[in-house]
């Protein structure tokens, strides 16, 4: 499998994705479609962005009932997306259940993969907010590991978590990693992050980045930066 960046177009309306976008003129990334802009521009920006030559990766997060989160699922792998994903937290039924929901009747489906904890979330918030008392590692491994127990392709999980998801699932099982930063960046709202060329040594096989790029100067020298530290 390739590595690969996703910037992410957190932007809530297609005017402004489709203005950022004009600027590759050589390139065609991996876009990252989040709650932000499917919510501000609906389900056609899918559609749009497709249609530009884009992978999709759709980030909405799901975590509902197994039967409301199937049903969704189904409706989904309608929208020519080449990757989606749930939240861990949902339960191993389901995220059976959206695979179930996910899966075309050829038998073709996007890439499913689930969020373990979120790169905001310390090890004091979860104690605190969430009352999980164990070591923030040993929980993202156990979400990791029943997602990959239900069937699902991988896991989104912090760069620093990457390497030791890859020992205790395997190789082939994706990981994508947000919090990437340059090391001359500002980390934002982020608590756990890392720099492109270490989210390649670590073993992440994709990174998604959004404001490093989307807020650069000059975002399409800010893409290349990111691939040539991370897929080169």
């Amino acid at each position: 499998m390739g590595k690969d960046v996703i910037i992410a177009c957190d932007f809530s309306s297609k005017q402004e994705v489709f203005d950022f976008l004009d600027k590759f003129t050589e390139e065609k990334p991996y876009v990252k479609i989040g709650m932000e802009l499917f919510y501000g521009a609906g389900p056609e920006i899918v559609k749009g962005i497709k249609e530009r030559g884009h992978k999709i990766f759709l980030d909405l997060k799901l975590h509902d009932i197994p039967n409301t989160v199937k049903k969704a699922m189904s409706v989904l792998s309608g929208m020519d997306v080449d990757m989606c994903n749930l939240h861990a937290a949902g339960t191993i039924a389901m995220m059976k259940a959206a695979i179930e929901g996910l899966t075309r009747p050829d038998g073709t489906r996007p890439l499913l993969i689930a969020v373990t904890q979120l790169t905001s979330t310390s090890q004091e918030r979860m104690e605190d907010d969430l009352l999980i008392k164990e070591p923030i590692d040993k929980v993202v491994m156990h979400y990791a590991n029943n997602a990959k127990v239900a069937g699902l392709d991988g896991v989104v999980c912090s760069p620093l978590e990457a390497g030791k998801v890859k020992e205790a699932c395997g190789k082939e099982f994706i990981t994508v990693t947000p919090g990437v930063r340059f090391a001359d960046g500002d980390i934002g709202d982020q608590v756990r992050v890392t720099t492109p060329a270490k989210a390649k040594e670590i073993g992440s096989d994709y990174i998604v980045v959004g404001r490093p790029i989307t807020a650069a100067a000059d975002p399409v020298a800010a893409y290349r930066r990111c691939v040539a530290e991370f897929c080169d």
